[in-house]
């Protein structure tokens, strides 16, 4: 009998994940599973740790490479259906919260948020994911993070126990997080009222910005690099004469080098061939070791 007998309804074998992934690209996933309640999450995990098959979470594809060979795991995707649901707006001594689920699309949180005039997520607009991701690598820019409006996140561990853990018990860093359970399954963020007019210029202002600066119309990644201290990676690489560098269908962005672009026909191995020609080529030049941002199976 196979592992996932019981659970049928939320299994699927050899699905293709290039397709759910921005990037576009990148082979199959031995299992693919989606869960219909945390309770399905809950036995599915066990029959999974009971089997010994290894566990990757897939969030909304954004900042994900996979290889093209596939991986030998189980997928496993909290959805918008089930695991994206919010609930608008607690008002307490210190303002509202809002409480979203890991597979909340990020964009259209920030858009529903602006509709209601309720700010503090501005800074994520122009930035894709869900809310599971984005807190676990504490996604932002220049205009802030998704930590600093974070009060609160419920994860649930390899052994399927779920605990919440406070502002104080959380750190967010640049590009990291110490949430170090597999799921994260919702978050409650501390927010303002103001105007929705007010909400939606920031909201403006920064995906304007996004978009001058970087390709958002391409496939990619974003940031493929993290920025070394003190320094920005981008720059790097642009210094380094690689904008415009390619490895078969894999680019260096000429419009932002932080960001790689996947022309039609591409493969995960292009990608992973250019991201080591430009981490030598920097370290030769700048003696400076660049480390992936991109999240790479």
């Amino acid at each position: 009998m196979n592992w996932y007998a019981d659970f049928a309804d939320a299994v699927r074998t050899d699905v293709p994940l290039g397709p759910l992934t921005w990037f576009g690209m990148g082979g199959p996933a031995k299992y693919y599973v989606e869960p219909r309640s945390i309770a399905q999450l809950q036995g599915i995990v066990a029959r999974l740790r009971e089997n010994e098959i290894p566990i990757l979470v897939l969030g909304s594809g954004a900042n994900l490479l996979v290889h093209d060979e596939g991986v030998d795991a189980a997928v496993i995707r909290l959805s918008q259906n089930e695991f994206g649901k919010v609930e608008y707006p607690a008002v307490g001594a210190d303002g509202p919260t809002v409480t979203a689920g890991a597979g909340k699309d990020v964009q259209k949180l920030v858009l529903e948020l602006t509709h209601r005039g309720l700010s503090g997520l501005e800074c994520l607009a122009g930035i894709p994911g869900s809310v599971g991701g984005e807190l676990k690598m504490n996604a932002g820019g220049s205009f802030g993070d998704i930590g600093g409006a974070v009060e609160s996140v419920t994860v649930m561990s390899k052994a399927g126990e779920i605990v919440t853990r406070n502002k104080d018990e959380l750190d967010f860093e640049y590009r990291k997080s110490n949430i170090r359970e597999k799921f994260i399954l919702s978050a409650i963020f501390r927010l303002a009222e103001d105007d929705p007019h007010r909400v939606l210029a920031k909201v403006k202002e920064i995906w304007m910005f996004k978009k001058n600066s970087q390709p958002l119309a391409d496939h990619s990644a974003g940031c493929i690099f993290k920025n070394p201290p003190g320094r920005s990676a981008g720059a790097l690489i642009d210094q380094a004469g690689l904008k415009g560098t390619a490895v078969g269908g894999a680019e260096v962005s000429s419009k932002h080098a932080n960001f790689i672009i996947a022309h039609q026909g591409a493969k995960a191995a292009d990608v992973l061939a250019l991201i080591q020609l430009i981490q030598d080529k920097v370290q030769a030049q700048f003696d400076v070791g660049l480390e992936t941002e991109v999240v790479i199976w």
